[in-house]
């Protein structure tokens, strides 16, 4: 079947792509509650879709990289205002990530949902499709007003997620989601986009930006260029960070989710497209009104990492670190050369693929071992060989070391920061280098350097009568193994053939 689809979408107009790869998604949000008696056909729905979705996916990427930017006008809201798709090699990148992603995230799912016993299960697969639906519609969004209905619907969709334990825990962390990422977007993003459409005439991503340098002072289009920063809260600046961390309460395939395959991507990846498409890269750096972005995203990198050091629950120090890397992108944005614009999309694609595993692996942790402390992992690399493998390759690409994805966007990070001699993001991606060895190698030496310590497990809280029966656990169900296997090999597949993501992001700054 996949052969026969495959055929198809080679055949098939590019407007007709554009439309199946929001409606895919959609489509298997609806059918999955149908068979909510019968898991298997649920599950296998989700699988389906998720495999079609990526193939329709990967048939448009031959097409951009030929130079094509199909578009698709879905309705006229009013004269100049559009719900439109536009597909562009930004926008590409970002929707490779997330429907290859959906296909791993599946299958990790189905182990981790299973193995766990976790509740309403059928309302999870539906809000994880509806999600990626709302990911696919912002990457392909041709215009501010087709991105931010996208952003909305990503932020709904992904409450339930957020909540699905439905403890007060889970509904507190919840509140938090909704207020930050709503409030955001609806006192700064919404102003933002309603200024633009003001000053410019027109919502519609265009190369080299929409707003001239002398459409608006300096201090002008740099406080235009904060409400979006900020408004768009997915990204995790300081101070509207505080969703993230909260919403480690959910299970850990929405951390998954929330963390690499659809939201804080979607952060960053609408915070460069906005610099790129709706300021341009040369107009910002002419008029020097993004200056002060580079101190706010770095003060963001440093303090995150400072504040994922003191954490010993596992998933909140990856959530704090999933904030100091966030930052990197947009730091390397705020750079605002060419070259660090190419850094900062990769390393969109390379924290997706290693931060996922890094979740991955702490769910297979939990599953297996029924551990969340990091100060309760002494040992553990040697019953889970595969998970904490994986779990290392992610960290070495966290901190930037080859041979793994990490490296290449701090490189070109670094590349454009000293070109146009601007020593305080090399200070900073330096400084942040060494916290982030500081945060993940004792990790590293807890699991496989040090042995089990009976009495440091059974005092280290909530789940202390688990770890009675610590000798007993071995790897995590299949799936799930086999889930951050293959996330852990694309961090490394994605440095040893990085052309796919670096051809994209030449293609971004190149106005293609």
């Amino acid at each position: 079947m996949l052969t026969s689809l495959t055929d198809l979408t080679r055949t098939m107009p590019d407007a007709d792509l554009i439309l199946a790869a929001t409606l895919i998604p959609a489509a298997a949000a609806f059918l999955i509650p149908l068979f909510y008696r019968i898991p298997n056909l649920r599950e296998a729905v989700t699988l389906v879709a998720s495999a079609a979705l990526a193939t329709v996916t990967w048939s448009l990427y031959p097409r951009i990289v030929a130079g094509a930017q199909p578009e698709l006008k879905i309705w006229e809201v009013a004269p100049g205002l559009d719900l439109s798709f536009k597909v562009e090699p930004l926008g590409m990148m970002f929707a490779l990530i997330a429907s290859t992603l959906w296909i791993v995230n599946s299958i990790y799912s189905i182990g981790y949902m299973r193995a766990n016993n976790e509740p309403r299960q059928t309302q999870f697969y539906v809000c994880f499709a509806v999600a990626i639906a709302a990911t696919m519609a912002l990457a392909f969004s041709g215009n501010l007003f087709t991105m931010f209905l996208a952003y909305e619907v990503l932020t709904l969709s992904t409450y339930p997620l957020v909540t699905h334990k439905a403890t007060p825990e889970a509904m507190k962390a919840g509140r938090v989601y909704l207020v930050l990422l709503v409030g955001t977007s609806m006192v700064l993003f919404l102003p933002a986009i309603l200024l633009t459409w003001g000053v410019a005439g027109t919502l519609n991503f265009t190369a080299g930006g929409i707003i001239a340098p002398g459409d608006l002072s300096p201090l002008l289009l740099g406080g235009l260029l904060g409400l979006f920063v900020f408004g768009i809260g997915k990204a995790a600046v300081m101070p509207v960070h505080f969703w993230l961390p909260a919403a480690m309460v959910a299970p850990t395939p929405v951390s998954a989710l929330l963390h690499a395959v659809a939201v804080v991507k979607a952060g960053v990846f609408s915070v460069l497209k906005v610099v790129v498409y709706i300021f341009g890269i040369e107009t910002l750096s002419t008029t020097g009104a993004g200056d002060w972005l580079v101190y706010v995203a770095g003060f963001t990198v440093i303090m995150a990492s400072i504040v994922a050091l003191r954490q010993d629950n596992l998933k909140k120090r990856l959530a704090f670190s999933t904030v100091s890397q966030l930052s990197y992108v947009v730091l390397a944005t705020a750079i605002l050369t060419p070259i660090s614009a190419i850094g900062a999309a990769m390393h969109i694609a390379a924290h997706a693929v290693s931060k996922i595993t890094l979740f991955f692996a702490a769910g297979s942790i939990y599953t297996a071992a029924h551990k969340t402390e990091i100060s309760q992992l002494n040992g553990i690399g040697w019953k889970m060989p595969w998970t904490m493998t994986a779990f290392a390759i992610g960290a070495l690409a966290m901190i930037g070391l080859p041979p793994t994805a990490g490296f290449l966007g701090k490189w070109f990070m670094l590349q454009g920061a000293v070109q146009s001699e601007q020593w305080f993001p090399v200070t900073v991606i330096v400084l942040s280098t060494i916290l982030n060895a500081g945060y993940f190698l004792p990790i590293l030496v807890r699991a496989f350097f040090m042995e089990a310590d009976p009495v440091r497990l059974q005092a280290a809280g909530a789940q202390a009568a688990h770890d009675t029966h610590d000798d007993d656990h071995g790897e995590a169900p299949f799936p799930i193994v086999l889930a951050l296997t293959i996330t852990a090999s694309m961090s490394v597949l994605l440095f040893l053939f990085p052309d796919i993501a670096l051809d994209l992001a030449k293609l971004m700054v190149a106005g293609g």
